[in-house]
């Protein structure tokens, strides 16, 4: 027979249990994102590390069905930006646009805010920008063998600026220096505009920086481009050989840009982010903006992008040790 109260049982049972199959759903549905994104850039808007992040964060944006909002939180080489990236709450509405300084700064600051193998997690490398050497149209080298030769010749007489002590500009040059036996000066500046100024009106006789500030003056003839820190042209700079090409073994130096989020971040919303990149990074309009820029756009997993960052800090760490670089 069966029993009012054993109906009402099987019932509750039943409808407990399909509560539970049902849950799932529920949760599908409240999935991330359920609420806008925050993206921070540890720089001031206009530059690559800007520009670069509102691309993706656009396109971000469309295929996630949420507003990807940018917040430039610039100073301190990175490090504030970074600070707040790694202090952020693990839920996946906060994530950073980084660049190559992210690596350098574990070795050139002993005394970071945060712990970059503890407190940040990796999601996936954007794109990487080699940078090229101009030098002024003055100078009594115009190919890269020229540059060395005459830096051997003439110990000291070749200065070169860099967008600040640390950078890759800095850092790219004296990995040369390294490679080639020479000794150059290098002189600081705030920045990449003022450096090129400087190289334009003879102050300074090399430049190593992204395509995408030194593109334009070599078409228009302010500054000479001899080489690019690659191994292979740049779509964006075909004429402009590689200094593997001149000669110059194993020479490589890039800016690049990725994105972290902190630990702790749920691990299928991190996967999701780096699965989208890297199909954005493959559509026809933002790799053409992209190569546009001088960037190569890669994409990857997020064990790539850990891994590319492991060696990029060893590498850069090597070169600034060598070097005795330091920061004020």
């Amino acid at each position: 027979m069966d029993h009012p109260t054993r109906r009402r049982f099987n019932g509750t049972l039943l409808a407990g249990s399909a509560a539970l199959i049902a849950a799932p759903g529920v949760r599908a549905q409240a999935a991330w994102p359920s609420k806008p994104i925050r993206m921070i850039v540890p720089y001031t808007p206009g530059g690559f590390t800007d520009v670069t992040a509102r691309l993706i964060s656009q396109k971000l944006q469309e295929r996630l069905g949420q507003t990807v909002t940018i917040d430039n939180k610039p100073g301190a080489n990175s490090i504030i930006g970074v600070d707040l990236i790694a202090k952020a709450p693990p839920d996946g509405y906060t994530m950073g646009v980084v660049i190559a300084a992210y690596a350098a700064n574990t070795s050139l600051y002993p005394k970071l805010p945060y712990d970059p193998k503890k407190d940040l997690a990796a999601v996936s490398l954007i794109g990487i920008s080699p940078l090229i050497a101009a030098v002024n149209n003055d100078a009594p080298f115009k190919t890269g063998p020229e540059l060395i030769a005459y830096a051997r010749a003439h110990p000291g007489k070749v200065s070169f600026g860099s967008s600040g002590g640390g950078s890759a500009a800095h850092l790219t040059t004296e990995y040369l220096k390294a490679l080639t036996n020479t000794f150059m000066v290098h002189i600081p500046y705030r920045g990449a505009a003022p450096a090129l100024t400087d190289l334009m009106g003879g102050q300074i006789q090399l430049f190593f920086d992204a395509a995408s500030g030194l593109i334009n003056p070599g078409k228009t003839g302010k500054v000479r481009l001899i080489g690019v820190a690659s191994d292979r042209r740049l779509p964006a700079a075909p004429d402009v050989p590689t200094f593997i090409e001149q000669g110059i073994a194993n020479f490589t130096g890039s800016t690049w840009a990725g994105i972290l989020a902190p630990a702790g971040t749920p691990k299928d919303i991190v996967r999701r982010v780096a699965d989208e990149v890297a199909r954005i990074v493959r559509m026809d309009d933002v790799k053409a903006r992209l190569e546009g820029m001088g960037t190569i756009p890669v994409g990857g997993t997020p064990e790539e992008f850990a891994t590319f960052i492991g060696a990029e800090t060893a590498k850069w760490g090597q070169v600034i040790r060598n070097a005795k670089v330091t920061v004020e």
